[in-house]
């Protein structure tokens, strides 16, 4: 087994605790599945939200999922004039078989347009 990294964002439509936690919920389930991943291939998950996000914390959707076993972590992103508004990201530390080009990174919605070069 090797030590991969798998990203993801997503972009909320509103700052609310459960848009929030919906929206984180099902980034992680996809990023999760379209990986073949369970929460057991998990070694850590960093958050990050930008500035304008303050309902709640990203790392709440994952607990909320089942995963309390792993490490997890939650960080602003730089606030950059122009960038996207209203953006979790998910940094995914993992156990794998696959190759680093076989991963599926996953930006869901308009985050897509973040990383057209590995979202998928």
């Amino acid at each position: 087994m090797a030590v991969r990294a798998v990203r993801g964002a997503v972009q909320l439509e509103q700052d609310e605790a459960g848009h929030m936690a919906d929206q984180v919920k099902q980034l992680l389930t996809a990023i999760l599945d379209r990986n073949g991943l369970t929460a057991d291939d998990l070694i850590s998950i960093w958050f990050t939200a930008t500035p304008d996000l303050h309902s709640d914390f990203p790392a709440v959707a994952a607990r909320e999922l089942g995963i309390v076993d792993v490490p997890l972590i939650c960080a602003q992103e730089l606030d950059i004039a122009g960038a996207m508004p209203r953006v979790v990201r998910i940094l995914a530390h993992i156990e794998s078989d696959r190759s680093k080009a076989d991963l599926s990174h996953v930006y869901l919605g308009a985050a897509a347009s973040l990383r057209k070069d590995i979202a998928q």
